[in-house]
């Protein structure tokens, strides 16, 4: 072979490597919507991406791109060199100025994807508004796919699963080598179950009828008689009204103005849980009740006063909007707020920051934002604003009208008789005045300037006048001349005050409305969020990533023969549709939070990109869809969940799944949870036996006592400000603490130090602490000492003494028996106790001892109040 062969031949080896080479380049090119999307959503959207597009380039699709703008398409498919697009990032003089410039990866896959031809995944259809934000990539994240109901597994034999829920878990962890602990006994599991679903301790005698019903469902029968009960709504209740953010004041400003209708919605919500509302009818009605009803005009009937009263839960938001000084800040944040609740609570989303720019960390952009925001602005109007007692409605009834009418033209007359006797009895008082202390010579003058009205009076006559001012009598002043006439003025006032006691008290509704008839104003896209820079128009809609790829974002109202913009309605009924991927998800999950101590997304209000992943995800969607499937009714999910072995397994350690399992993250035991605030003053309560259980109406009123702590109580501060008197309230003291006020200025001391939060906005998951003022607050403050004394009288009646009363006592508060060493050491401490006290020197009364039977009581009342400081008291096992 000649030297000129094998020069022919390397050149060809070396063609036919750099073809094969660029070949596999090309046909592993990037692909725009996997690869180049999210580099230019990155680094170009926010001069490139659908609002603005500067010089005329939209940067959202390759058909885009290859439009180009004034200078031309951006890209030359096959050819990155010449491409516009690759040149200017290559060079670095894009993204402009100090903006973060693409690094040499970014840069590199660009020029491949050009130089391969520039494919997309598919066919490209013309976009609308900012459609073409969302990539591929962030359609494949989890919580933006819809729920797909998974298989459930097949176990092998040795397991001891009861539901699909244990399936599911049971497979984790007998890839652990575990397996769920023993059944807990019957004493933990009334009590779990009660605590859960009411959030009150069973009684002595409902623990001992359940541990003696050996017929088979007792579980299942013990659970419908909880769920049956009126004090479930109570519970669940309150664990929406935290995700709602419920309260019973406005906020905002200093002044925190009490809403004295709040409670209304309160009690709907738990009228709601009570009747096992499906919870897609109870978003509708709370999102757009007054749509459902044709609010105005639709009459006041149970019914559409239940679906006004519904949309109280888009009035929860702080309004300071009757006494802010910057108005337009104050009713923007209103509507802010009312966002934030609706899509961390309801959909578990953070979109708060995509008010002012498209989200850094989710495919969530400010228009998709304002879409959101567009459904409830023909209800808050920033322009036609109402303040809060402006949107009240009242419960007026014709007939109630029809009464007030002629009681207020009743009063009027009386009213004006009254008026008309008391000029009489003053320009007699100021006749006898003139004649008594005004000279003969000016008594006329002086009569004349009198008798005329103030502002009728000429200069001279005012100086005149101004030399007698013992001529200036009032009302307020006339008993200091005719005490009888004051009587008489009394008996009028008296017979007003009983012609108007038949006039109906005006009551009202909390509710959010639309202006009937009116067109709603566009909603604009607010620059930096500041209501002050309106931008362009948009319509409203729900987040891109949350519709599938190509489908509008923007929903068609439901107004047709309606009062309302229908906007709220078509919002409420697109959170109940099956391709919805988060309205289930999102409940579940927080339904599974309450009863484990912690959710299988670990961050209940943020399933974004920056909130956790599910740690069984094939659950979570089981879950999901069966909810969906049962008619989204929560008791039966509970039902679901409760009769699992999961939820009846022990909770006590076990060395061989610490070592392998510590944080307990594939269930081999039930985690202990700790109790709420407003559970362990319940709590408290009903082992006291003072527990008021009355049911709904206005909130018992707080107060501010002497040691500045916040208690239950009527606020009558003295003019100093200081605290005043305590007024008595009687049993309303010791009503349950979903009945206390909730003023954001004044959270209820007690509770506050067991973590119940501020309520600035909502609360999507309390934060449970454990710290020296919780132990302090059960150990000295007035509230538990108050109560255990009332304990320990009722385990006096109840049993003789002696150990009768430590049994008495452990049933009453963590519904067991004391073990035989408990027995022995709670004796030994009654003893101890009883003892120092018939010794020691009382400094109140100075005599020496007690007497033993007192002694004897204030060991018992020591002893109860022990059992409240116990972490088994606390907490659910």
């Amino acid at each position: 072979m000649g030297l000129e062969t094998h020069f022919w031949l390397s050149i060809g080896l070396i063609l036919s490597s750099w073809i094969s080479a660029r070949g596999d380049e090309i046909s592993t090119a990037p692909i725009f919507e996997e690869h180049i999307l999210p580099i230019l959503k990155a680094h170009c959207f926010d001069c490139h991406g659908g609002r603005k597009n500067k010089h005329g380039l939209d940067a959202r699709q390759r058909r885009l791109l290859l439009r180009g703008g004034d200078t031309g398409p951006a890209i030359a498919p096959g050819k990155a060199e010449a491409s516009l697009l690759f040149r200017k990032i290559s060079a670095r003089e894009m993204p402009p100025g100090s903006r973060a410039k693409l690094s040499a990866e970014e840069i590199e896959t660009v020029r491949r994807w050009i130089d391969g031809g520039a494919p997309t995944a598919q066919e490209e259809k013309p976009l609308a508004g900012s459609q073409g934000f969302v990539t591929e990539e962030d359609r494949r994240f989890w919580a933006f796919q819809t729920v797909r109901r998974p298989q459930v597994p097949a176990l092998s034999a040795g397991g001891c699963a009861r539901t699909p829920i244990d399936a599911f878990l049971l497979e984790k962890l007998q890839a652990q080598g575990l397996n769920f602990s023993p059944e807990a006994e019957r004493p933990s599991l009334i009590r779990r179950a009660a605590l859960d679903l009411t959030g009150l301790p069973p009684e002595p005698e409902e623990v001992e009828a359940f541990i003696q019903d050996l017929a088979p469902g007792a579980w299942e029968r013990l659970l419908d008689r909880l769920l049956a009960s009126p004090h479930y709504g109570e519970r669940w209740g309150r664990h929406w009204l935290d995700a709602a953010g419920y309260a019973d004041s406005e906020g905002y400003t200093d002044s925190d103005m009490e809403r004295p209708h709040a409670w209304k919605y309160r009690d709907y919500v738990i009228r709601a849980f009570n009747e096992d509302k499906p919870y897609d009818q109870f978003l509708l009605e709370q999102l757009a009740g007054d749509e459902l009803a044709g609010y105005p005009g639709c009459g006041l009937n149970p019914r559409n006063l239940e679906l006004l009263t519904a949309t109280g839960y888009l009035r929860m938001a702080a309004d300071g909007s009757t006494d802010a000084s910057q108005q337009l800040l104050a009713r923007n944040q209103v509507i802010a707020d009312t966002v934030k609740i609706f899509t961390s609570g309801v959909l578990g989303l953070t979109i708060g920051c995509a008010q002012c720019h498209d989200h850094r960390y989710d495919p969530i952009s400010q228009i998709d934002y304002h879409r959101l925001r567009a459904a409830f602005e023909p209800a808050y109007d920033l322009a036609s604003w109402k303040p809060p007692a402006a949107r009240r409605i009242s419960l007026y009834t014709e007939a109630d009208r029809k009464k007030v009418a002629e009681v207020n033209a009743a009063v009027e007359e009386r009213q004006a008789r009254r008026q008309a006797m008391e000029r009489e009895f003053i320009a007699k008082v100021a006749e006898g005045l003139i004649q008594k202390e005004v000279p003969e010579a000016e008594r006329d003058a002086v009569r004349a300037a009198y008798q005329k009205p103030a502002d009728r009076r000429a200069e001279d006559e005012k100086k005149l006048l101004a030399r007698y001012p013992q001529l200036q009598v009032s009302g307020g002043t006339l008993y200091q001349y005719d005490p009888a006439a004051v009587e008489k003025l009394k008996a009028a006032d008296q017979e007003i005050a009983r012609i108007a006691a038949p006039k109906p008290p005006e009551d009202f509704i909390r509710a959010l409305t639309e202006e009937p008839g009116r067109t709603a104003a566009p909603c604009r896209l607010l620059v930096r969020g500041n209501p002050e820079m309106p931008a362009e128009e948009v319509e409203p809609g729900v987040p891109e990533v949350l519709v599938s790829a190509g489908e509008p974002c923007v929903f068609v109202p439901e107004n047709e023969g309606r009062k309302t913009s229908g906007r709220r309605l078509a919002l409420a009924r697109w959170l109940a549709r099956p391709e919805n991927p988060l309205t289930a998800r999102v409940l579940v999950n927080r339904v599974w939070w309450h009863h484990f101590g912690r959710g299988l997304v670990g961050t209940l209000g943020d399933f974004g990109t920056q909130g956790e992943k599910p740690a069984h995800p094939e659950l979570l969607d089981w879950l999901a869809d069966e909810f969906m499937k049962g008619g989204w009714r929560l008791k039966r999910l509970h039902k679901l969940i409760m009769t699992s072995m999961v939820y009846c397994q022990a909770s006590s350690q076990r060395t061989e799944a610490m070592e392998r399992d510590p944080d307990n993250q594939f269930y081999w035991r039930k985690p202990l949870v700790r109790l709420e605030g407003e559970a362990i003053r319940d709590g408290i309560l009903a082992a006291s036996g003072r527990l008021n259980r009355k049911a709904g109406g206005p909130p018992v009123p707080v107060r501010e006592d002497a040691e500045g702590r916040i208690d239950v109580g009527l606020d009558q501060k003295a003019a100093s400000n200081l605290p005043g008197a305590e007024a008595p309230i009687g049993a309303e003291t010791w009503r349950r603490t979903i009945y206390v006020q909730v003023r954001r200025s004044r959270p209820l001391s007690f509770t506050k130090t067991f973590d119940v939060p501020d309520v600035e906005t909502n609360c999507t998951a309390r934060q449970v602490s454990i710290v020296a003022p919780q132990a302090l607050t059960l150990l000295n403050g007035g509230f538990a000492r108050a109560q255990a004394e009332f304990f320990a009288r009722r385990v006096e009646k109840d049993a003789a003494a002696g150990g009768a009363r430590v049994d008495r006592a452990f049933q009453i508060a963590l519904g067991r028996l004391p073990a035989p060493a408990e027995r022995e050491q709670a004796l030994a401490f009654l003893r101890g106790q009883a003892e120092f006290l018939s010794k020691a020197k009382p400094p109140e009364n100075g005599k020496e001892g007690a007497a033993a039977e007192e002694a004897a009581h204030i060991a018992l009342k020591n002893f109860c109040q022990a059992l409240f400081n116990t972490s088994e008291f606390i907490t659910v096992d």
